[in-house]
């Protein structure tokens, strides 16, 4: 059900551009957002704008990863991961910051951000309707938009002071299209040794490209180069609920089974949590 733009949405209107021609500004009439061509989009009733049409690259998370990611992250097992990302994007972004966070599932990168630079504002994007609703609502200055990273973001040109990409895919060019020359772009990612005691025990997890790195790097170059990249390593209590969490919240939910994770000591008691946070400047 359609409903009007909540103000954190509204202030964003400014720098949105319709999907559909890529041109024009977007408006609020009556539960929706229209341009003057005519293209509308829908607001859904849990606050987040339906930008995407045709047909999605990915669906991204279903409800219950998306429930997964909220239970996992409400244990603040992964707060150290949200502290660097949010020192890394806050420490050259203006006080009237705007920041985009591609991929931002359940906006909890973005509101960890928008905690340090009380005067910004936020927009996260993502595919996953369900992880949406909570983005929505992840903070009273964020706002959310469905959309596919893949394709060009309905944005006008420079208008971000920072782009946040945590554990999520990539466009280069758009994030530099987006960015002001003085922007940055913080991406974080996992290492090859994230998670690695709870791989070992469930072969069927996906495991991390040892050429991911490379791949990331090789993507990057022409548009970015390297700030300064930050490395936070843990090890943690790994209770049952957290381990199964930790892999219905992820893709890897889509290849195991209940039954493998149910095998009487198959789960670690432990886990290695292992990231790396890069600032980017735009070349």
């Amino acid at each position: 059900m359609p409903v009007s733009p909540s103000p954190a949405l509204e202030r964003f209107l400014d720098l949105l551009r319709c999907p559909a021609c890529r041109t024009h500004r977007l408006y609020p009439d009556r539960g929706t957002l229209r341009c003057p061509a005519g293209h509308t989009f829908d607001v859904a009733r849990h606050g987040y704008a339906a930008l995407v049409t045709g047909t999605r690259a990915t669906s991204g998370d279903d409800a219950a990863m998306a429930q997964a990611r909220d239970r996992f992250l409400s244990t603040g097992v992964y707060t150290p991961i949200r502290d660097i990302v949010a020192r890394l994007a806050a420490g050259s972004a203006p006080e009237q910051a705007t920041v985009v966070d591609v991929g931002c599932g359940t906006g909890h990168y973005l509101a960890g951000l928008l905690d340090q630079l009380p005067g910004a504002r936020g927009l996260g994007l993502d595919t996953s309707v369900r992880a949406l609703r909570s983005a929505a609502r992840a903070h009273v200055r964020a706002a959310a938009a469905a959309w596919d990273v893949f394709r060009p973001f309905p944005l006008a040109d420079g208008v971000a002071d920072v782009v946040l990409n945590v554990f999520a895919p990539r466009n280069p060019a758009e994030f530099h299209r987006v960015l002001r020359p003085a922007g940055r772009l913080v991406v974080a990612r996992p290492t090859g040794r994230h998670l690695a005691e709870l791989r070992d025990r469930v072969p069927t997890m996906i495991t991390i490209d040892p050429a991911k790195e490379h791949r990331l790097h090789r993507a990057l170059d022409p548009f970015f180069e390297a700030a300064v990249t930050e490395r936070v390593e843990y090890t943690v209590p790994l209770p049952r609920q957290n381990a199964l969490d930790l892999v219905g919240m992820t893709p890897s939910a889509r290849h195991v089974s209940r039954a493998d994770l149910t095998a009487d000591d198959l789960l670690p008691d432990r886990v290695t949590v292992s990231v790396l946070a890069t600032a980017y400047q735009a070349r």
